[in-house]
């Protein structure tokens, strides 16, 4: 499909024209203000000084609340019961004490005050700046306190009053309601379930439904042209309003310009505020359970339809989602449900191939001759210290191997090649439908403004190129080299990773021979499932740490390397952070699959680290130690998560609410306020953490599938507890964040991309050199179709020179001869190998191509309904095009005065009065008004008549 020249928003932008001439010039120099490159009526914009007045001075408004405040309006209101209450600033002040001077001196005790109340004034005097600015912006507020004998706290409520709303509604490109349509079905599953006329029991009827409009771009010229503009007071969502006092709260100066001290972010990362929040929409649990549901606020519908456990097989109400908590978050969760959904069919498929690996174990020849063989392989000893031993003592080993390692994994690593990219296309067509749906389908970052903490820091001021407006700067050069300083740091990390990977094979070298040594049969024989699983468990612990200790470096690193915008400092994060956990969590995988018993050498020439011989795969073969370490990592690594996110948020939440039970307790005569409960409630910690998680778990069960089939089952169970568990902790525990626009997953996609193309390959090098496919299907092709003597054409001699106690010759895996020189049927063994990656990757590339191909990412019936709501937009405001043409004296019309037919362009200047005829519109009337005001002023009481036909 062609790619569109124009989004949606700016073609919006051609269609409404703007026929107000009566604009001020516009001035761009300042930065910080509310200005952000175009007109801003002079009653929003800020006190902040001039660019060049580098002492700009402090300014303070005094505002207080009545002694006995009047009771308290229901719901999120002013006191007046009118006003909303849009955001909430808090901050803490401690009650000034004595403080103790044991064990000080006199001098030091008064530096000690004297540093504390310096801190104290000083932080008071940037938060009276600021809120003062604010109030000159335009904001409505009103302050409530809460104090006890150790601390109060003052919550700031904040409203913007309906010309900002409709100011900044054309500024952030807001979009507005043309016209009400039906919600449409997404679900496909539901449509195919009604098709084949099988009850569903995954529906479920959520009430107060968001209603669906066709949609575009605000402007207040045209505010007639949309639905409900009458009504100031519900037109805009609360969502809408939210991100409106955010961006005032983001832009508003409270220091010295040229240093750009700016944006609430700062003033909370320095201690001026505690907390920045919009407000929930009430309780979410309802006070009485027979309440009827169409009375339940947004809060209470997502917790009863959504974040309760007993809902985990039912839909997600997506549309009640994006309008309470925004875009953003909302496309998480269709992804995390989309994704969830589509592990379904991968599990089935994944569990069937399993289970026919547990059926098929007991015919298994090359199982069976092991069992059998009793005393005659009598097999080398694997380590310096270690006996000979029987390869009949693995015959429980060899069997359970055959359920990760037979001619169905094969096929299902083919299968979910083929789902992963299957997947990727499905889900750019759901993103597209969604984000239509959403509005947000052309949504891009308008030239996003600096980041605070970049404003902050940044040495220069320089003009913006594109806008002109003089913001921070750093100079590019020096950007690069902090970001190759960076790289180095991200080196020397992966290098710590390997260096602990090394400790673990060492770890499990030392465990195996231990538990050889002990003269155990049951140990030595189990001496190599043992070391694997313990040394995977500590493997675990490690990634763990690791993983906590380079976020924390990965923050301090992105932040160092002066990234302008927040998107850029976003992408440059996740890159990190998703490079070292890649190599974190899967290098130990890696390392098994590809590196175990490749260079252990021969008897009497074996391989060495440190001292130690190099590992060897066991008994069970590698694949089987691979799919160990896969169970304790994936698995382990899902259960710490979800106990870490089902108990961090209840201690951190105990812990907010222990710090204000004192002012509670002083408190007891009346109920806590919305406000007070919020802020009871802990700060949302944003998506990145559960993007990884699940990206990471994408990982598993795509890249080492061949030897872990159960993995989608495992990632399916996780998942939907994930659900419900994100949704809980976003619902009744998160305070409520700031709506967020976005039109998919952002660079985790491109991420997801390259995890489905690496699985191809690692399958591709997993089948043919960790599995015994390829050698036993050669076997079959040369020698025995039923694989009669396999186990011993895979066994080599030891070297005639290899001198050992009780014995002369032992054997030993591999294929070589008595000198130890690999044999023709390791050469033929390779060429089959490398023949069947390059097949596999060449036939599975070329099947993703043709579905890459087939399936358009663009639904059509999608691209109807964007056609659709552009036709419409320019139906409802077609007519503009003939009134501009008018009012600039460019169209003319007839028009009759005095019963004297004229040519409107211009009129007689003798006529006051004039009257349209049939032809003539509301909006032709409209543009003779505007001609004459502007073109005939002298015109001072005429009078319009228009007759309909």
């Amino acid at each position: 499909m062609p790619k569109r020249k124009k989004s949606t928003e700016q073609m919006d932008r051609e269609v409404l024209l703007n026929l107000d001439s009566s604009a001020e010039p516009q001035n761009n120099d300042s930065y910080g203000s509310l200005q952000n490159g175009g007109f801003i009526p002079p009653r929003y914009l800020t006190a902040a000084a001039d660019d060049d007045d580098d002492n700009d001075p402090i300014y303070t408004h005094n505002y207080s609340v009545p002694s006995a405040p009047p009771a308290q309006p229901k719901g999120n209101l002013f006191r007046d019961g009118k006003t909303k209450i849009d955001f909430v600033l808090v901050w803490e002040v401690k009650t000034s004490r004595k403080r103790r001077s044991r064990g000080m001196s006199g001098s030091e005790v008064e530096t000690g005050q004297s540093r504390s109340e310096k801190k104290r004034a000083y932080q008071a005097s940037l938060r009276e700046k600021f809120i003062h600015n604010l109030e000159s912006a335009g904001l409505q507020m009103e302050k409530e306190e809460a104090a006890s004998a150790k601390k109060t706290i003052h919550y700031l409520k904040l409203s913007a009053p309906w010309d900002m709303m409709v100011y900044y509604a054309e500024e952030l490109c807001l979009r507005a309601p043309l016209q009400a349509q039906p919600n449409p079905d997404f679900n496909t599953s539901a449509r195919v379930l009604q098709k084949l006329h099988v009850p569903n029991v995954m529906s479920q009827s959520v009430p107060n439904r968001p209603v669906d409009y066709y949609t575009c771009a605000f402007r207040k010229s045209k505010m007639e042209k949309f639905l409900g503009s009458e009504n100031h007071d519900t037109y805009f969502t609360n969502t809408q309003r939210h991100r409106v006092v955010y961006e005032i709260l983001a832009r508003t100066v409270y220091g010295k310009r040229k240093r750009a001290e700016v944006g609430v972010a700062r003033l909370l990362s320095e201690g001026v505020f505690t907390a920045a929040y919009p407000l929930h929409e009430g309780p979410f649990e309802a006070a009485d359970h027979e309440v009827s549901p169409e009375v339940l606020n947004p809060r209470q519908v997502l917790f009863q339809y959504w974040a309760r456990w007993t809902k985990w097989y039912k839909y997600q109400p997506l549309d009640h989602i994006r309008e309470y908590f925004g875009e953003k978050i909302a496309i998480y969760f269709a992804w995390l449900g989309f994704y969830t959904t589509w592990l379904v069919p991968a599990a089935l498929v994944g569990t069937f191939v399993f289970i026919s690996g547990i059926i098929s174990m007991g015919s298994n020849t090359p199982a069976k001759e092991i069992c059998n063989s009793g005393g005659r392989y009598l097999m080398c000893p694997l380590c310096e210290t270690c006996s000979p031993w029987n390869l009949s003592d693995i015959c429980p080993m060899a069997k359970v191997g055959y359920l990760f390692d037979h001619p169905g994994t094969v096929f299902f690593s083919v299968f979910m090649s083929f789902w992963a990219v299957t997947f990727l296309e499905y889900w750019k067509r759901k993103n597209a439908t969604l984000a239509h749906h959403w509005d947000c389908m052309d949504f891009q970052e308008v030239e996003e403004r600096p980041r605070p903490e970049f404003a902050a820091m940044a040495p220069a001021m320089e003009h913006n190129p594109v806008t002109g407006v003089k913001e921070p700067y750093f100079p590019e050069k020096a950007r690069i080299s902090r970001m190759l300083t960076g790289s180095m740091v991200i080196v020397i990390m992966l290098c710590v990773v390997m260096i602990f990977l090394v400790t673990v094979i060492i770890y499990r070298s030392i465990v195996s021979v231990m538990m050889f040594e002990t003269g155990s049969s049951v140990l030595r024989t189990q001496a190599g499932n043992i070391a694997n699983i313990s040394s995977s468990m500590v493997n675990l612990a490690l990634i763990l740490l690791m993983g906590q200790v380079y976020t924390a470096l990965a923050e301090q690193l992105t932040k160092w390397e002066m990234h302008r915008t927040q998107t850029q400092y976003e992408d440059a994060f996740t890159f990190k952070v998703f490079v070292f956990q890649f190599v974190n969590f899967y290098s130990s995988p890696f390392y098994v699959a590809f590196f175990k018993g490749r260079f252990v050498g021969y008897p009497g020439h074996y391989g060495t680290l440190f001292g130690m011989r190099n590992e060897d795969c066991g008994p069970g073969g590698c694949l089987i130690e691979l799919a160990e370490q896969l169970f304790v990592i994936m698995v382990g690594k899902q259960l710490i998560n979800n106990v870490q996110e089902f108990v961090i948020p209840k201690l951190k939440a105990w812990k907010q609410k222990k710090s204000m039970a004192s002012v509670k307790k002083s408190q007891e005569s009346h109920d806590p306020r919305r406000w007070e409960k919020d802020y009871e409630l802990i700060e949302c910690e944003g998506l990145f953490e559960e993007y990884l998680e699940i990206v990471l778990q994408f990982g598993f069960i795509t890249i080492f599938v061949a030897a872990f089939p159960l993995a989608p089952l495992f990632a399916l169970l996780n998942n939907w507890a994930e659900v419900r568990l994100d949704a809980h902790k976003f619902v009744c525990e998160y305070r409520r964040p700031v709506a967020e626009r976005a039109q998919n997953i952002g660079v985790w996609f491109i991420i997801l991309e390259a995890l489905s193309h690496l699985s191809v390959i690692v399958n591709a090098f997993l089948i043919a050199f960790t599995s015994d496919f390829l050698p036993r299907l050669l076997y079959q092709y040369r020698y025995n179709q039923e694989l009669h003597g396999y186990v011993n054409f895979t066994l080599a001699y030891s070297p005639p020179g290899y001198n050992l106690t009780s014995h002369t010759v032992c054997r030993y895996k591999a294929f070589r001869d008595e000198n130890g020189n690999y044999t023709l049927v390791y050469w033929e063994l390779l060429a089959v190998r490398l023949s069947f990656i390059i097949a596999f990757e060449h036939v599975v590339f070329f099947v993703l191509r043709v579905i890459d191909w087939m399936v358009p990412d663009v639904p059509e019936s999608l691209e109807i309904k964007v056609k659709r709501e552009r036709y419409l937009a320019k139906q409802a405001l077609a007519d503009n095009q003939e009134a501009l043409l008018v009012s600039r004296g460019q169209l003319p019309v007839q028009v009759s005065c005095h019963g004297d037919v004229h040519t409107f362009n211009p009129p007689h200047a003798h006529c006051n009065q004039v009257c349209l005829e049939p032809q003539g519109s509301a909006h032709l009337l409209q543009a003779v008004q505007l001609f004459i005001s502007h073109h005939h002023p002298h015109l001072l009481n005429f009078h319009f008549r228009i007759t309909q036909p």
